[in-house]
């Protein structure tokens, strides 16, 4: 992955100045999603606090920065315009509950089954959906539903910026890393738009053009606390439930994977159903304080990683700067150019892209560089839950044509005059065809033995497969032994009855992982 950690320790320091910065990232990025969701500015940007302020103080994972997102926007659209926000404001409840049950049940352990080819596809696939989302800055609204691109003298100079941006972020830690790179870049374009009076958008200009309204405002009140006003019966129940499932499930996974990046990058463990807990109760309070939920982010996560930020006072810090921007200095972050902040963007882009992966694709397995590309495409073109959806089913297929090429069996006669197949590869769904050709029923002496120490049974087409095989072996007038079974092989085979016999003496044990280091 491209180098984006410059500080490898935790500081309070670090962990401020971080929050900071994120705060200033977070602004746009919540006005632009509350204007998917259909929803008003101030809801979005009260998301982003309220998501970003309780995961930093009881999430699972330090650093990692929430608030309202995309991929959730997308799914709130329809509900929004079909019923109205405060429907919305019920089903995000619903989904914070369904999270909170999720973690309650530890289902956090699960993100471990995203094969790695799938997480490589999802980091692309969100930095290739970062840099696009960026293009929006470029262009106004001149219509409903219409956008037009800034004039070409406008587009150069908002580029200019943006490379000094980059340029900043990019030397200034060769220099020092006393401060994040990223908010001395903000704070010097913002310096020098101001000082010399430069005609490039800033936030007000994005907020006031996107809303049709001239006298739109980042400033606000606090939240205030009300029960979302639907009515309380079966058919609300009826309306808000599939969204609610949907906008739990997307907001999980999100943020799961996004756990785990930031576990890889700096080289600590998150604990996945704390996360799962932290997430669901920002929703359910969203929900109850007129803000439109969200979850993690990985963008503001890349920049709070990247700024030093390790500790929960980064998330903190960030959750809480954004609410004074909105109750007491509206005004400071109105005036920052769109282009610091898309710079700030484009080298988190530049820092999430998994380059290595050209060079990856070539030394893997084809079937996992088509993973990684697959993965990459659904995200940018659907969401994030369908293509990480897309890319398990998908790569446990594969895995399951690989290893029903695996089973074989080695035959040989002992000192009975028995037949043993020692069997060698998992007996499951996809090698149960193989495996009864493994066998010659119409040959085999009287009795015959199956040996399961280098085998394992594995589902109900495996149980199957065993009883067809025993089936056969009856009809010729001949007795199955199946030997070395595992204790829960042996569970399995309990509907086998009197038509195989089991050796109790030598089956080995296996360990079963726990869930301690997800809880």
């Amino acid at each position: 992955m491209f180098e984006l950690i410059r500080h490898k320790t935790s500081s309070h320091k670090a962990d401020i100045l971080s929050g900071l910065t994120v705060a200033m990232a977070l602004v746009p990025e919540a006005v632009a999603f509350a204007f998917v969701a259909k929803v008003e500015p101030m809801v979005g940007l009260y998301a982003a606090f309220i998501m970003g302020l309780i995961t930093a103080l009881i999430g699972g994972r330090p650093g990692m920065i929430s608030g309202a997102t995309g991929a959730m926007a997308v799914v709130m659209t329809s509900l929004v315009v079909s019923h109205g926000v405060s429907y919305l404001f019920a089903a995000v409840v619903l989904a914070g509950i369904i999270q909170i049950t999720a973690g309650a049940l530890r289902l956090g352990k699960f993100i471990r089954i995203v094969p790695y080819p799938v997480m490589i596809g999802f980091v692309n696939g969100l930095a290739i959906v970062i840099f696009l989302a960026q293009l929006g800055q470029f262009q106004v609204k001149v219509g409903e539903e219409e956008m037009a691109w800034l004039p070409g003298a406008d587009i150069w100079l908002m580029l200019a910026l943006i490379a000094m941006t980059m340029a900043i972020i990019h030397f200034l830690p060769k220099l020092t890393t006393a401060v994040p790179s990223s908010l001395v870049a903000i704070l010097a374009v913002t310096a020098l738009v101001v000082g010399l009076d430069l005609d490039t958008r800033n936030v007000l200009d994005y907020l006031r053009n996107m809303s049709g309204n001239p006298e739109a405002t980042i400033a606000g009140t606090l939240p205030s606390f009300a029960i979302p006003a639907v009515p309380f019966n079966l058919e609300t129940l009826y309306i808000i439930a599939p969204y609610a499932v949907i906008l739990a499930a997307v907001g999980l996974i999100e943020s799961l994977l996004t756990l785990t990046v930031v576990d890889e990058m700096t080289q600590t463990r998150g604990r996945g159903n704390k996360e799962c807990v932290g997430q669901g109760v920002g929703n359910v309070t969203s929900g109850f304080f007129g803000a439109m939920g969200g979850c993690a982010m990985i963008g503001q996560s890349m920049i709070n990683i990247n700024s030093g930020g390790r500790g929960r006072l980064s998330g903190i810090t960030a959750a809480l700067t954004l609410l004074c921007f909105i109750l007491f200095a509206a005004a400071f972050i109105e005036m920052i150019p769109l282009a610091a902040l898309v710079g700030v963007m484009f080298m988190v882009v530049l820092g999430t892209f998994e380059w290595a992966s050209f060079k990856v694709m070539r030394k893997v397995p084809k079937h996992d560089a088509f993973v990684i590309v697959l993965v990459t495409v659904v995200t940018v073109f659907t969401d994030l839950a369908i293509a990480v959806f897309v890319g398990v089913i998908v790569s446990a297929l594969v895995f399951a044509w690989e290893h029903a090429k695996q089973i074989s069996a080695q035959k040989s006669i002992d000192a009975n005059g028995w037949a043993v197949y020692r069997l060698n590869g998992p007996l499951f769904f996809g090698s149960a065809a193989s495996f009864l050709e493994l066998f010659d029923a119409n040959n085999d002496p009287k009795d015959v033995v199956v040996d399961f120490q280098s085998s394992r049974v594995c589902d109900h087409s495996a149980l199957d497969a065993i009883d067809t095989l025993a089936e056969r072996y009856v009809n010729q007038g001949k007795r199955l032994h199946l030997r070395h079974l595992s204790n829960d092989c042996k569970q399995l085979l309990h509907k086998a009855g009197d038509l195989v016999e089991v050796n109790l003496i030598e089956d080995p044990r296996y360990k079963i992982a726990d869930d301690k280091l997800d809880s």
